[in-house]
């Protein structure tokens, strides 16, 4: 069942649009990623949804509300943690938990959330004070105080080291196994792989791709990359491209680097192939192809 509804959605800024007809719904318990390059038009999207800004033309229902005309109602179902968040920086964490508790009739405890997300210990320590995996932490427990339905979190892990940035991950997937609707905004691609049950990919103002990852993943040029660099030229650069699988053939001209996108069946072909050529595939590598290899196949031909 959709929980979020958004179509046909228009917003420009200066004459200049910034999200050009995006169309897409979100069920509920699902994590669902909105991933693209920055100035996409991925912020302004969920602005939309979370009541900030009033489109231009299509429609908005979260919960089968309007996030503008029905904004008390949407506060109640939604939280929010934005794209650029901070805090008076002589607050402590315990003052801004029971402050943001205090807007909601019926808040989550706020010291029982504290600890679910590993604050209890820093409740007397000040904003200013807090790392910066801290500090998201914190964020992710505003968006939470008012027991939403729905939280957004926009580029949430930013600016976080690699192990930070798991430790976040984990707590949004038990934000969602809680049985909160989680819509994610970010750029990084292992992120969306990780966390997302679905993705649009919204590049120049539009949805140039909605599906799981696996299925964005299976739409790009093949799905496993086999590159190497041939001990000599090979005679025919076609004969790759005739391969079982192959969709794609390329050659760096500086370092003789091949690279082909196929299939399983292609990597045991062009190992075949060069075998009986009597030629040796150097740094030989043999990859599935990820997310990143999808975001870019799919905004050039976009583009």
């Amino acid at each position: 069942m959709a929980i979020i509804e958004v179509h046909g959605v228009h917003k420009a800024y200066g004459g200049r649009p910034a999200v050009d007809g995006v169309s897409f719904t979100v069920d509920e318990g699902e994590i669902f990623g909105i991933l693209g390059p920055n100035g996409a038009g991925k912020t302004t999207t969920v602005e939309c949804v979370e009541g900030l800004r009033v489109p231009d033309a299509g429609t908005v229902r979260v919960a089968g509300f309007d996030p503008a005309a029905d904004r008390d109602q949407v506060t109640r179902l939604l939280g929010a943690q934005l794209q650029e968040s901070e805090l008076q920086p002589k607050l402590t964490v315990r003052e801004a938990l029971e402050l943001y508790s205090a807007f909601y009739p019926d808040p989550a405890d706020p010291y029982a959330l504290a600890e679910r997300l590993g604050l209890d210990a820093h409740l007397d320590r000040r904003f200013a004070k807090l790392s910066g995996g801290q500090k998201q932490r914190l964020f992710i427990a505003l968006a939470l105080i008012g027991n939403p339905r729905i939280v957004v979190l926009d580029e949430l892990t930013t600016g976080l080291d690699p192990r930070a940035r798991r430790d976040t991950w984990r707590l949004i997937e038990e934000i969602r196994d809680s049985g909160v609707t989680v819509l994610l905004v970010t750029h990084f691609m292992e992120e969306a792989q990780r966390l997302c049950d679905r993705v649009a990919v919204i590049d120049k103002g539009r949805v140039a791709a909605l599906d799981t990852p696996a299925g964005l993943i299976d739409r790009s040029a093949g799905s496993t990359v086999i590159a190497f660099t041939p001990s000599r030229p090979l005679p025919d650069l076609g004969e790759l491209a005739r391969l079982p699988g192959a969709v794609s053939v390329s050659a760096e001209e500086a370092d003789g680097r091949i690279t082909v996108h196929g299939d399983d069946d292609t990597a045991v072909a062009v190992i075949s192939l060069l075998a009986g050529l009597d030629i040796t595939a150097r740094h030989l590598r043999v990859l599935e192809t990820s997310l990143d290899d999808a975001f870019l196949d799919l905004t050039e031909q976009d583009a």
